[in-house]
């Protein structure tokens, strides 16, 4: 939705004045009312957007759909298993990893084309990354402390931790490609400016100057 920010402005503003003008609530907390309204108005928005895209998406590439689909329950089933896990380090990579899932899924889904480069995230590495972290939290919940099942913990916290560094660098490949081409257009955009007389700065012309 274009005005979607309009909206949300005005949501927030009338919680703001509605019980500051209204109701004589004191100014600081009316203007927290206001603002926790904004930021609600404007995360139902963030939400409908995501699911007319996924929407859009299911039509458009059944295949993808399907594939964000089960990456969704995925990276569900890792925040799900957060607070059962003891170790600290696992629960913080396990975190990280839950957020990089999230941001991952947002741009493969409002840009399709990106899935060619990362086909291997949905079909292995995530589903393989749900079996793994099942598989510690069960091992870890038997308090077992024989040196083969220490060992096993110590090198799928590891393991976590790696592909936790792993899925950072997927999330940083598919932005590459917008920093490249942004490059090449800040330099062209430079030397436009250059060429119509701007300073390096871009701020006053030759003739500005000549006076």
């Amino acid at each position: 939705m274009k005005n979607q920010g309009v909206i949300s402005a005005v949501v927030g503003g009338t919680f703001f004045a509605v019980p500051y003008l209204g109701l004589a609530v004191p100014f600081v907390p009316a203007l927290v009312i206001g603002a926790a309204a904004f930021g609600a108005s404007e995360l139902v928005f963030a939400g409908t957007k995501k699911k007319n895209a996924l929407e859009d998406l299911e039509n458009s590439n059944k295949r993808l759909y399907n594939q964000i689909v089960k990456a969704n329950k995925s990276n569900a089933f890792i925040l799900s298993m957060i607070p059962k896990i003891d170790d600290e380090a696992v629960k913080a990579n396990l975190k990280e990893i839950y957020s990089t899932n999230t941001k991952i899924i947002n741009v493969v889904t409002k840009n399709n084309a990106k899935v060619k480069s990362i086909n291997n995230y949905f079909d292995y590495y995530l589903p393989v990354l749900v079996k793994i972290v099942s598989r510690y939290d069960e091992i870890e919940n038997q308090n077992l402390t024989s040196s083969e099942i220490k060992k096993f913990m110590k090198s799928t916290a590891e393991m976590i931790e790696e592909v936790n560094d792993s899925f950072k660098k997927i999330l940083s490949s598919l932005y590459q490609e917008e920093i490249v081409d942004t490059d090449v257009e800040m330099k062209v955009f430079n030397q436009m400016l250059k060429a119509d007389g701007f300073n390096d700065k871009g701020l006053l012309k030759k003739e500005d100057k000549d006076e």
